[in-house]
């Protein structure tokens, strides 16, 4: 089980690109269904990039998906003459692209501009250096990035949970791809940081006699195929992988939240929570999950999704049940 980095780290260079004008974000429109305030999230996410050695401390998450979307992508063996990266992990999945050597043109994308441009200072070192957009990933149409049949293929790394009409969103994509475009999206599952939830549930139980949303619901694995096929996707793959990181105490796994932009952006939040109840929550966290080592887990639950716009003469599943031979033959020889 991989442990919390120590701090603090040595700066390591990235070789990230970030060049283009930005634009404003698009006040979004109301909503039947809104539970994440997006611009709270895009300032959650400006202040922990703007401390740049510490963000870059916690970037383990983000370089660890990046390197399973890398393995993705070289599965797909196809060059990308025109890929767009869009999310919190964008900028590690571009550098991960350009050190493969698939794409010839990268448009990297965020919600929060200081995040976006943080690595600029290394744009120099690729080799196809990323035009940078700053974008609402729930208004994904309204940049020039997302024009209507304009990307060979498009990766999310990190940043679809908080959106609020996710449907909405991989209809954009979809509609933003070349007929057999494909999308490949990493995104936090319903199961991510369980232990975390259930402690501070029970805590506010214990000590105010309710519960508050102190952290953000997730996506359930089992909706993401419908919701790819809702929006046009064929020739689906989906799967999840696990990363569990060991912290001293639930107060460092706390810190590295917030360092990450990862806090709680849910409409109706409290806005302070008691040291009482945090205090408990620590305890109780240790309690039930806690390690022999006297460390304590974290789960990141990532659903990994691929999913291809439809084409003329693209390869077709067969039908169900027209297999000659069985798995188990195949498996036995």
């Amino acid at each position: 089980m991989p442990a919390r980095p120590p701090l603090p780290l040595p700066l390591l260079p990235r070789r990230l690109a970030s060049t283009s004008a930005s634009a404003p974000l698009p006040r979004p429109t109301p909503a039947a269904f809104t539970v994440f305030d997006r611009r709270a999230k895009a300032l959650q996410r400006d202040r922990a990039a703007s401390d740049v050695q510490q963000s870059r401390t916690v970037d383990y998450l983000r370089e660890a998906v990046a390197d399973n979307l890398r393995e993705r992508v070289l599965d797909i063996k196809r060059r990308f003459p025109r890929l767009a990266v869009l999310g919190s992990g964008g900028s590690h999945v571009a550098r991960a692209v350009d050190e493969e050597g698939v794409a010839d043109e990268i448009l990297v994308g965020d919600s929060s501009e200081k995040a976006l441009l943080r690595d600029s200072e290394f744009d120099d070192e690729m080799n196809s250096k990323p035009v940078r957009h700053h974008l609402d990933e729930e208004h994904l149409s309204l940049s020039p990035a997302f024009a209507p049949n304009s990307l060979d293929g498009v990766i999310s790394s990190l940043g679809l949970h908080w959106v609020n009409d996710l449907p909405g969103a991989l209809i954009q994509i979809h509609q933003a791809l070349k007929p057999d475009g494909v999308f490949l999206g990493a995104m936090f599952g319903g199961d991510t940081l369980f232990e975390l939830r259930t402690a501070l549930q029970l805590a506010s139980t214990e000590r105010l006699g309710g519960v508050s949303p102190h952290v953000s619901p997730m996506t359930d694995t089992r909706d993401v195929g419908s919701l790819l096929t809702r929006a046009g996707y064929t020739l689906l793959t989906v799967d999840l992988d696990d990363i569990t990181v060991a912290y001293p105490s639930m107060w460092e796994l706390v810190d590295d939240l917030r360092a990450m932009g990862e806090s709680n952006a849910v409409f109706g939040r409290p806005k302070v929570l008691k040291r009482d109840v945090l205090v408990a929550a620590g305890e109780i966290y240790k309690e039930l999950h806690g390690n022999e080592d006297g460390t304590v887990p974290a789960t990141f639950q990532i659903i990994y999704m691929i999913g291809w716009k439809p084409a003329p003469g693209q390869f077709k599943p067969l039908k169900r049940g027209s297999a000659e031979r069985s798995m188990k033959d195949v498996l036995q020889e």
